[in-house]
């Protein structure tokens, strides 16, 4: 077991079972409560069946599923929380994947004016992003993560037998945030995974640890998003769009998928501010359409991209903020484009799938 220690609390990396029924042992909390969904309840909690203090823990239910993730969700949380007679010196385990965690702890941190929580990840795009940093919140009107807080959790316990019970596409989401914290601080790490196209041999257990250290060094230094935490966003203020959109379609992305398209068209923007060569774009480009094989963008839906960009929550002065990249390993933030160079970025993800988004 690995414990990665941060200021305020630390993450358990490895088997997670012994880990979890210390803390629970060493910290008697009246009430426990679990945050699962339907999937998370079925395929991870039987896996904590030897943390005897979760005996007598309450379980509290909710939908899975990024659509789920709004205020409506919250309060049947705190409904159940209200119910069950929770009181501020209870603790909630949110045992799941981002969604699970960024709402479970919302839930939490508003609740009685706040109550105790750790997070439990359970997929590789919580693991190794949303588990640092103490991010919660949930999307509003469409706009992801439009209402929050930020609120440490008192532990975090990553344990990477539970991406066994993940689809392939689920661990590929995932996947997306590594590159991305290789893309904007460590070039080896990025040199190194670009040579890496059958994930499935990848090995987890190996890399989470060295993305993880790439977010607490980002975080520590900036824990509330004044500069740079946020090269953490790379990819994310089109990517986030992208996937917006989409969960309102028949077949909606996964946040990675989606992040992963977001990428390609902020390295074009990158390499159009002068900030990233023509050999890097490529590079960039060509491995996440491999890995990720995304959809071209249809033209129809570029005002909605535009629009759901102008309500980001990172803009300053109705300009819509970016992260550049430059050279790979470098992050440059507060980076401005505008809506022809943004459009410019869909077409170049559209022409290098073969495809002019005319659908």
């Amino acid at each position: 077991m690995d414990v990665l220690q941060l200021q305020d609390y630390p993450i358990f990396i490895g088997p997670c079972e012994e880990a979890l029924s210390h803390f629970l042992g060493s910290h008697p909390y009246g009430e426990v409560f679990v945050l699962v969904d339907e999937n998370t309840e079925a395929c991870c909690l039987p896996r904590l069946s030897g943390v005897g203090e979760l005996a007598k823990a309450v379980i509290l239910r909710i939908q899975a599923g990024e659509t789920f993730k709004n205020l409506d969700t919250c309060s049947g949380i705190w409904r159940q929380l209200l119910d069950a007679g929770a009181g501020r010196r209870g603790l909630l385990i949110n045992l799941g994947g981002g969604v699970i965690g960024d709402m479970g702890g919302f839930c939490a941190a508003t609740y009685k004016r706040g109550m105790d929580f750790v997070q439990v990840p359970t997929t590789l795009l919580s693991q190794v992003d949303a588990s640092i940093g103490g991010k919660l919140g949930v999307d509003f009107h469409e706009v992801k993560n439009s209402i929050g807080v930020f609120a440490n959790p008192r532990a975090v316990f990553i344990d990477p037998g539970f991406l066994d019970t993940l689809s392939f596409r689920e661990v590929r989401s995932g996947y997306a945030e590594i590159v991305k914290h290789a893309l904007i601080a460590d070039a080896g790490l990025w040199n190194a995974l670009k040579t890496k196209q059958e994930l499935a041999a990848l090995s987890w257990i190996e890399l989470i640890p060295p993305s993880l250290q790439i977010k607490k060094r980002i975080v520590v230094a900036d824990p509330f998003e004044k500069g740079l935490r946020k090269t953490l966003n790379f990819g994310h203020t089109i990517g986030h769009a992208i996937e917006a959109v989409s969960l309102q379609a028949a077949g909606p992305l996964l946040h990675g998928e989606a992040i992963a398209a977001g990428m390609i068209c902020e390295a074009w923007l990158s390499f159009s501010a002068g900030l990233l060569d023509r050999l890097d774009l490529e590079a960039i480009s060509t491995y996440l359409i491999q890995v990720y094989q995304p959809q071209p963008l249809s033209a129809s839906n570029y005002p909605a991209y535009l629009q759901l960009m102008r309500n980001d929550k990172k803009n300053e002065a109705d300009e819509i903020n970016f992260t550049f990249i430059g050279p790979p390993g470098t992050a440059h933030v507060n980076q401005k484009a505008g809506e022809a160079e943004i459009r410019a970025s869909f077409a170049y993800l559209n022409g290098r799938l073969g495809d002019q988004g005319l659908g």
